[in-house]
């Protein structure tokens, strides 16, 4: 921030000069690239970007092509979300994208947070153009005092600051510590899940009436986001939309 805030002169000699003892990388790999804050090729080509056309509900891409603009899957006429859409950058299933979720996630990558959260806040434009809240999905403070921070809340931050939409990190709260969903049936997920979160009474003005857009690192089952937004919903919220990096195939 305190580069940018010099003079396009000094700005580029101050770079020239941290570029040649920190040359930029690639944030997964860490090959030379031309820049700071992104990707090599062979990275860029594995990312699996999600783009049109997908469920407009889901944001899962379709597996045929010709499929029309605005159409859903059977997935979420089947089993509509609690949240209205859902948007994400990549497929977790590719190297690159798992990779820098679980990097940041679980190795203290917090530098990782910045260009993913620019990359998210890309992805749900759509989301943000109306939106009157940015709102991560919590974690239990058993589990934020082991980890030592909110993998979701790092990413928020930077989408708040691309799309000047208001952060608010301290609405919602999850009051029930729910065992590890990994390998669990979407029933046991949601099983888990049913009263784990709500807005903290302070915050209810906030949410009341409020366009929300709900902000995680991954969708698989939906079953934290939809119990999250069930939770918005119930405090007033007028609607949720869900933010992630990556999303599963997990849905189905």
């Amino acid at each position: 921030m305190f580069l940018s805030a010099l003079s396009p002169v000094l700005y580029r000699a101050s770079t020239a000069v941290l570029d040649l003892f920190f040359p930029p990388a690639c944030l997964n790999c860490r090959a030379a690239i031309a820049e700071h804050g992104g990707l090599c090729p062979r990275c860029w080509t594995d990312m699996a970007f999600i783009e049109r056309p997908f469920c407009e509900r889901l944001g899962e891409p379709f597996e045929r092509e010709g499929s029309a603009p605005g159409m859903i899957s059977l997935e979420a006429a089947a089993r509509p979300p609690v949240f209205t859409r859902a948007r994400a950058v990549a497929r977790y299933e590719g190297d690159t994208a798992r990779a820098l979720v679980n990097r940041l996630k679980y190795y203290d990558r917090h530098d990782l947070a910045a260009p993913m959260g620019r990359w998210m806040a890309r992805a749900g434009a759509e989301l943000l153009t109306d939106a009157d809240l940015i709102v991560p999905t919590p974690l239990h403070r058993l589990r934020l005092a082991e980890r030592r921070f909110n993998q979701a809340a790092l990413l928020a931050a930077p989408i708040a600051r691309e799309s000047a939409v208001p952060l608010e990190t301290m609405a919602l709260e999850r009051v029930k510590a729910t065992p590890p969903q990994v390998g669990l049936s979407r029933a046991r997920r949601a099983e888990n899940l049913a009263g784990a979160f709500k807005v903290d009474p302070a915050f209810a003005g906030r949410i009341s009436g409020a366009n929300v857009v709900l902000v995680d690192d991954v969708l698989t089952t939906g079953a934290t986001a939809n119990a999250a937004a069930r939770a918005l919903l119930r405090a007033g919220a007028a609607r949720v939309d869900l933010l992630v990096f990556a999303r599963t195939g997990l849905t189905r």
